[in-house]
């Protein structure tokens, strides 16, 4: 990107705003100027002075601003040499949207369309691709859901273990990255939703019937299998909304 590039995305988000929740837009505009290079790294944002001039807000909005994005790990403040964009990193970008998406029930629901979207086709690329040792790794995880299922214990790590083994299985590197970020964005509402009456057990079966399809280098049972097993977790999640 060249620096004329990243000055005409600055001006882009740097406009005069209407919304009354001020301090959150501006650093929400700041956020995408971040990812998108319009602020890149190694040199510092305009002052809050400019800042407030350009967005039609007082100093103290843009201050307000600064402190959100400083928080979610966005930004650093160096003194005396003003506010700088940080290293992002999926952990990041990832957690102030996990803290949402366990917090907001519409955003939950987009969620599990994403799964249903996105895992199917991982696991019916998983059981066309995968070896004898992913099948081993599989069973293996299983087992120790089990054992976590009968002594009562939190088995999240088990159930975020399967979901990636399935994504390496896949020989895709792109596909593992982004089942790591769904992941991540998971572990809150799996924290949540494990302690269901019923959700380790419908978790386990269902983590089963999607290893048997893979066992049998069957993509189409293993894709059937990975929808309905997201289908009767979010039967879960309509069950817990309407108690």
């Amino acid at each position: 990107m060249t620096s004329r590039a990243g000055r005409v995305k600055a001006a882009k988000l740097i406009a005069p705003l209407k919304k009354t929740r001020i301090p959150e837009e501006i650093a929400d505009r700041i956020r995408r100027g971040l990812l998108d290079g319009a602020f890149p790294q190694g040199r510092a944002l305009p002052s809050e002075r400019v800042l407030a001039r350009r967005f039609g807000v007082s100093r103290g909005s843009v201050r307000d601003a600064f402190r959100i994005l400083e928080v979610m790990g966005l930004l650093e403040m160096r003194h005396g040499q003003g506010t700088f964009p940080r290293e992002l990193s999926v952990d990041r970008l990832v957690t102030p949207l996990a803290s949402v998406i366990t917090h907001q029930r519409e955003r939950r629901n987009e969620l599990m369309d994403v799964r249903r979207m996105f895992e199917p086709a991982v696991a019916r690329a998983a059981a066309d691709r995968r070896s004898d040792d992913d099948v081993v790794e599989l069973e293996r995880v299983l087992a120790g859901q089990r054992r976590k299922l009968k002594s009562g214990q939190n088995a999240i790590a088990e159930d975020t273990a399967f979901h990636a083994v399935l994504a390496r299985a896949t020989r895709n590197h792109v596909v593992v990255r982004i089942m790591e970020t769904l992941n991540d964005l998971l572990v809150e509402s799996r924290k949540l939703t494990l302690r269901q009456k019923g959700r380790p057990e419908v978790s386990l079966a269902g983590h089963e019937r999607i290893v048997s399809a893979i066992r049998e280098r069957d993509p189409d049972a293993a894709a059937s299998a990975m929808r309905h097993h997201i289908d009767q977790i979010a039967e879960l999640f309509e069950d817990d909304r309407h108690k």
